[in-house]
């Protein structure tokens, strides 16, 4: 057994006998063993070391039905580890479903469409730069710029503060699950400030009556629902979520991707010849390493889930990672398969399901396509280069590293 695990009951744990802690290295290094065995036995694990303490879903069936469910399983507390007042998309219904049809003209279908020519020349510039070198990260060099451009373009940041910006973002999301936040404090002030000041800019703009830059920021300030608009803190937490659900987790796609194929080199070699095998090698890596490996709920009333008691209050994480390797819904969910029936391998929980679905994943998925399309047709007998890195956040999954290298 795992140095995590320990129990003294087979079948469901109903008194915490099983210690499942996701922050040890053993869980931290391969969350799907863990899952494995939580799944067989201990389908609602408790981390008391945790300041609040939670609960974690891990079945499928259970999750799903729970992230549907918001009178019972409430964002309004924020969906990190601690108890938080965001707003905006972080809330329930009937605000939430207000703020999400503010939000969702930029990632309709259309809007999407029309992204694709900037998204395709992009990753084939970010590829064409490292080509000729044989060898390189291509987390740093791919994977990381590619949609923290797309995102800060959207949003209106101009080329000189990118990096910043990335910076910036990258502690946000650090910050939500990290054991201590005000590390990242100075970061993530600096990123409310930027965004705060390109806010006013763009009222004052508008109440001026001249004309500001067509981008989400502007979106955001000139949106009206029944009369009312969007108060600047509104708007600021608006942009702070959109930036974090845009940028790190479709990193971590596209690097979960290549990470599995540079372990098989035979299926490295199966996509290479075959580049139509991307949209479902997107969809299994989306499965079988989901970059957001489970995002948290509060109970609005006590809740009884296979024998274990959760409290009204508590803080419940939503262990998608975990319910994409579960045997009652997917075959075989232990192999990392490219064969996969789309209709099962579609039943995937990586964007969530419910209200709170993943407004960017047509986004996501675009991205990573292109990303993947234009590294696999341009890097030949693509392979590892030493081992890679993991994120830091317990929450999410990709590499912060993916070095590489390539015949040139």
């Amino acid at each position: 057994m795992n140095a995590w695990y320990n129990h003294v009951m087979s079948g469901d744990s109903h008194d915490g006998d099983v210690q499942y802690d996701p922050f040890s290295d053993a869980v931290m290094a391969d969350p799907t063993t863990a899952y494995r065995e939580l799944l067989a036995q201990c389908p609602v694990p408790h981390y008391d070391s945790f300041d609040p303490p939670f609960w974690s879903l891990t079945r499928h069936d259970d999750i799903a039905a729970a992230v549907r469910d918001t009178t019972t399983w409430s964002s309004l507390h924020g969906q990190g580890p601690r108890h938080t007042s965001q707003g905006g998309l972080f809330t329930d219904p009937p605000e939430h479903t207000a703020f999400r049809r503010l939000l969702q003209t930029a990632f309709t279908p259309r809007a999407v469409a029309e992204l694709e020519p900037f998204i395709a020349n992009l990753a084939r510039e970010l590829v064409d730069a490292v080509a000729a070198d044989g060898r390189g990260d291509l987390h740093t060099a791919v994977a990381f710029p590619l949609p923290t451009i797309t995102i800060a373009t959207m949003m209106g940041v101009p080329p000189e503060d990118r990096d910043d910006f990335k910076r910036w973002s990258d502690a946000s999301v650090a910050r939500l699950g990290s054991q201590d936040p005000s590390a990242h404090d100075e970061d993530v002030a600096a990123l409310y400030r930027y965004l705060a000041a390109h806010i006013d800019d763009r009222r004052s703009t508008i109440a001026a009556g001249g004309d500001p830059p067509n981008d989400l920021v502007t979106g955001l300030v000139r949106a009206e629902e029944n009369g009312a608009t969007l108060t600047p803190q509104e708007i600021l937490g608006s942009c702070v979520q959109l930036l974090v659900g845009g940028n790190e987790t479709t990193t971590s796609l596209i690097t979960n991707a290549l990470w599995r194929l540079m372990d098989r080199p035979e299926l490295m070699a199966e996509v290479q010849g075959n580049l139509d095998l991307v949209d479902a090698l997107i969809e299994e890596s989306l499965r079988y390493d989901a970059p957001v490996l489970g995002l948290f709920r509060t109970t609005t009333c006590p809740v009884s889930m296979h024998g274990v008691d959760i409290p009204e209050g508590a803080k419940v994480q939503m262990l998608f990672g975990a319910a994409n390797h579960d045997p009652a819904v997917f075959n075989t969910p232990e192999e990392f398969r490219l064969d996969r029936d789309p209709s099962e391998a579609r039943r995937h929980l990586a964007f969530g399901a419910g209200p709170h679905f993943c407004l960017g994943a047509s986004l996501a998925r675009l991205e990573a396509r292109h990303a993947l399309r234009a590294i696999l047709e341009t890097l030949p007998n693509l392979r590892a280069d030493g081992p890679s890195e993991r994120i830091t956040p317990f929450l999410l999954w990709g590499r912060r590293t993916l070095p590489a290298a390539w015949d040139v």
